[in-house]
């Protein structure tokens, strides 16, 4: 009897273990599908000399706003000319959204990130917006060095290789592999993770990687919706790296 008493304390202690640490688990999935929201309003079009006011709202989860992202700033640059960007920083108006205004003094078409950082996560979402009319008198030698000041800088010798991804289909679980290098030498102990952004639809997916061999990282996806899809390659580390690189790619029905 005792020792029937004393296998069912243990098969009870047992089962509580295992359900603790299914809901740790389940707790921990919640924490990491969260990924921040960037909403950018831009302008499809604006004339050569006019403001033009750079506005995003930045919400985690499903709903909350985040009033104290650690970064947001705007970088553009003319299509033609993508050599040469310009950064400006965002004022924070502490009720979720950020602004900034700029002018373009030249005719064309730009391209806009807005890099965001909130919550130890990075976002990017990109537009363009095409500004007409004539090339303004003010636009000389000086706005190109301040241009020029303000280029986007990279991590040299850092290189992001994504392994080929053929023949997708939708809801077929692909392995998604990216290597890491620095001056051709694998990099190791990095945080790697795949922004997920499907055509019409403004909700990003957040994935983390798994380091499975030197520089080689690893996480599964299945893609629910057909059409065109980008993915960007977050990649950050205990010494202040910071790198991204994004993919295009077709998904099949």
């Amino acid at each position: 009897m005792k020792k029937n008493y004393i296998l069912i304390t243990l098969l009870a202690l047992l089962l509580a273990a295992c359900s603790s640490q299914a809901e740790d688990d389940d707790q921990h999935e919640d924490e990491e599908v969260k990924g921040i929201q960037v909403d950018f309003k831009l302008p499809k079009e604006a004339e050569v000399g006019e403001s033009v006011s750079l506005q995003t709202t930045v919400t985690y989860g499903e709903d909350e706003l985040v009033t104290d992202a650690q970064e947001m700033t705007f970088e553009y640059w003319n299509v033609e000319d993508s050599d040469n960007t310009v950064h400006v920083d965002a004022t924070n108006h502490e009720d979720g959204t950020y602004s900034a205004e700029v002018t373009f003094e030249e005719p064309g078409t730009y391209e806009i990130y807005a890099h965001t950082t909130a919550r130890e996560i990075h976002s990017m979402p990109k537009k363009a917006i095409t500004i007409t009319g004539e090339e303004t008198e003010h636009h000389d030698h000086e706005s190109h060095e301040d241009t020029e000041e303000h280029e986007h800088e990279h991590q040299h010798g850092f290189d992001i290789k994504l392994n080929p991804l053929e023949g997708i289909t939708v809801n077929q679980e692909e392995d998604i592999t990216v290597e890491l290098t620095m001056d051709e030498e694998p990099y190791e102990n990095a945080r790697v993770r795949y922004e997920i952004i499907l055509e019409n639809n403004e909700k990003h997916d957040w994935v983390e990687t798994e380091e499975v061999d030197s520089g080689k990282y690893v996480a599964s996806y299945s893609f629910k919706e057909a059409g065109q899809a980008e993915m960007v390659v977050h990649v950050t580390d205990d010494t202040g790296l910071h790198e991204h690189k994004e993919y295009d790619f077709e998904i099949e029905e």
